[in-house]
């Protein structure tokens, strides 16, 4: 088999590249999976032992693909093999290496993993063992701090000479060090250790660090753009001795800079590897030409980037449609309407041809900035009977909407044994008779006040709402799922104080017990409902971006409003736009509500970069017919 055939010339440069660094700047649906593929085959070819290929991605599923894609390249080349190439994540590779060096820096072979969950667990009982108070120190928010601080390579024994003497950092210095002992007890390490601890043992043990830079020849790192520190100080120990590193990467794509991704790893490679090839791919396989060119004047306003040109190898496509809706709800029916002209071609009867043939629920998808607005969706979808898949966790069954919902319930029903369970601890420890006057208060809350007042009600006196707002990213995220629900809880108002909450605690349970339970059974054929952030790595025949407003996307409640963090959601629209292949969808609302209140909102600054010849406004008119998919 010729490991050349159909690729591109500069997917043949990047597979004939032997010895030596290389950069290669890979545009969005360009090809380097395959390309990352032939190379590992092609170098197999030329006497490489498979064994001594490295190759590094970002996600188990992109690793298991990496392996299969080789695997069948070799074997249609007549390779058969007794050894493989090392094909993992940078944790994966981390647990390799602690199993079979860690002793030396104090860590047994037999070390447990703790995932996000226990890690907070361990840092609970760490601030409970130094006496500390919880809610001027929360665990959560503490625990995101050390994460951050893991990956830029600092240590909690670096921690005070780093960052300074002051109150703050005292106490999270002590706290730090009692996690790190509770850790050391239960011969454990957290997620962020898996990438730190080989770093470290590099660094103190030369002669180990030697041992893997002799025995992976030929190093290959995917989505180079997402690494942080410690990830990017991990691949440049590993291949100082042979510099065979070959890194992917594209700075337009990174859209992870709140958890310590840097894209500048890139620039940073041109200086650490002096002597580099680079090669960019620019043709695009996976969208039309317009959409392509939207995209391009959207992403060229960012300053921090390296330019490209992406070619598409499809036609020019349709325009990209934009729609203004007066709320979220007909918004939610425009996307619907939409959907259902895909499905069903009711508008286009071209689409019955054989050339033309109907999508699967499967090949559409409507991608949102942030979680809350999914809800939305999820309830027109089911109005409509259109099978859908929220990717994540449906609203109703995401951990702080079900919290909240349990206080209702308890507070109606005192022989609820599992909501009391639920939140006995949530979220903040109470004396017994304490927790049941609570209970009462919510209890006389639910009786004579509006719904939406009661559930704002039990955010502010059990805590959940300021323990939310002091926590970390994902806690600010959940905080605006609960505004969700206040904005929910007031179509409720109708039915009357006590009996609005009874019907709200009913249709919830019915949606998340029977509505949900047919969908998660045809999900594989589904209309997929997911953030922007979890597209990416995805594609689609057609995509609907919502909710492209000022505010919300580019959103303004995560970090500062520098230019830098609109550089990074600019990014993010960028990989949005990018996920459709023939068809996308724009569409914004002129008011939303959040938190129970009405607001009024411009259309997304990153709308006007998009050529007018480019989009097609689209119009709406209520239909009253509901089509069941079948």
């Amino acid at each position: 088999m010729n490991l050349l055939k159909g690729l591109n010339e500069a997917q043949k440069r990047a597979v004939l590249h032997k010895d030596g660094p290389l950069l290669i700047l890979a545009g969005a649906g360009a090809g380097k999976t395959r390309a990352i593929a032939h190379r590992v085959a092609f170098l197999v070819s030329q006497g490489v032992a498979a064994e001594r290929i490295l190759g590094i991605t970002f996600t188990n599923k992109a690793a298991d693909e990496m392996k299969e894609r080789i695997n069948k390249l070799l074997v249609a080349s007549g390779y058969s093999l007794t050894t493989t190439p090392f094909i993992s994540t940078f944790h994966s590779l981390g647990v390799y290496i602690m199993r079979e060096s860690g002793r030396i820096i104090g860590i047994p072979k037999n070390f447990s993993i703790l995932d996000k969950e226990d890690s907070l667990s361990l840092m609970k009982e760490s601030v409970k063992n130094l006496g500390i108070d919880p809610k001027q120190f929360q665990p959560a928010k503490i625990q995101s701090i050390i994460s951050r601080y893991k990956g830029d390579l600092i240590t909690n024994e670096d921690f005070l000479d780093f960052i300074g003497n002051e109150f703050f950092h005292r106490k999270l210095s002590l706290i730090w060090n009692k996690y790190e002992e509770l850790l050391q007890e239960q011969n454990s390490l957290d997620f962020d250790d898996l990438v730190l601890k080989p770093v470290l043992l590099f660094k103190k043990d030369k002669k180990i660090a030697e041992h893997y830079q002799n025995f992976w020849q030929y190093i290959l790192i995917d989505e180079y753009q997402d690494t942080n520190k410690a990830q990017y100080e991990f691949s440049k120990i590993l291949a100082e001795k042979h510099r065979n590193i070959c890194v992917i990467g594209d700075m337009d794509q990174s859209i992870y800079g709140w958890r310590g991704a840097d894209f500048r790893n890139i620039i940073n490679f041109e200086n650490d590897f002096p002597g580099y090839g680079t090669i960019v791919f620019e043709e695009n396989y996976r969208s039309t030409q317009n959409i392509l060119e939207a995209a391009a004047r959207v992403i060229e306003k960012n300053k921090m980037r390296k330019p490209k040109n992406l070619r598409a190898t499809k036609d020019k496509g349709v325009e990209i449609s934009l729609f203004e809706a007066m709320n979220e709800q007909e918004e939610a029916e425009f996307v619907i309407h939409k959907i259902k002209e895909l499905l069903f071609a009711k508008d286009d009867p071209s689409q019955t041809a054989k050339d033309h043939p109907l999508p699967s629920p499967s090949e559409i998808a409507v991608l949102f900035r942030a979680n809350f607005q999914s809800r939305i969706f999820e309830e027109t979808c089911l109005r409509h009977g259109i099978p859908h898949q929220m990717l994540g966790i449906q609203f109703y069954n995401r951990k702080e909407i079900k919290d909240v919902l349990a206080f209702i319930r308890l507070a109606l029903n005192p022989d609820d044994t599992m909501s009391a369970k639920r939140i006995i601890n949530m979220p903040r420890k109470r004396k017994p008779a304490d927790f049941l006057n609570l209970l009462a208060s919510i209890k006389e809350k639910i009786g004579k006040s509006k719904l939406s007042e009661a559930i704002k009600f039990i955010m502010e006196k059990t805590g959940y709402q300021e323990f939310l707002e002091n926590g970390s990213e994902d806690d600010r995220e959940r905080l605006e799922n609960l505004k969700e629900l206040v904005t929910i809880a007031l179509r409720y108002g109708e039915y009357g104080p006590l009996k609005g909450a009874e019907k709200l605690l009913e249709e919830t349970a019915l949606i998340s017990e029977q509505d949900m339970l047919d969908h998660v059974r045809r999900k594989k054929n589904a209309v997929r409902l997911m953030t922007a952030h979890s597209a990416k790595g995805l594609e689609f025949e057609n995509v609907f971006i919502v909710g492209l407003e000022d505010g919300l996307f580019p959103h303004s409640g995560f970090g500062d409003n520098s230019d830098e963090k609109e550089e990074e959601e600019r990014r993010l629209f960028y990989v949005a736009m990018t996920r459709a292949k023939e068809k996308l969808f724009l569409s914004f609302s002129v008011s939303r509500t959040i938190f129970g209140g009405r607001q009024l909102n411009l259309a997304s600054r990153f709308l006007s970069d998009i050529p007018d010849h480019l989009l097609k406004l689209e119009t709406y008119k209520p239909i009253e017919e509901i089509i069941e998919y079948t």
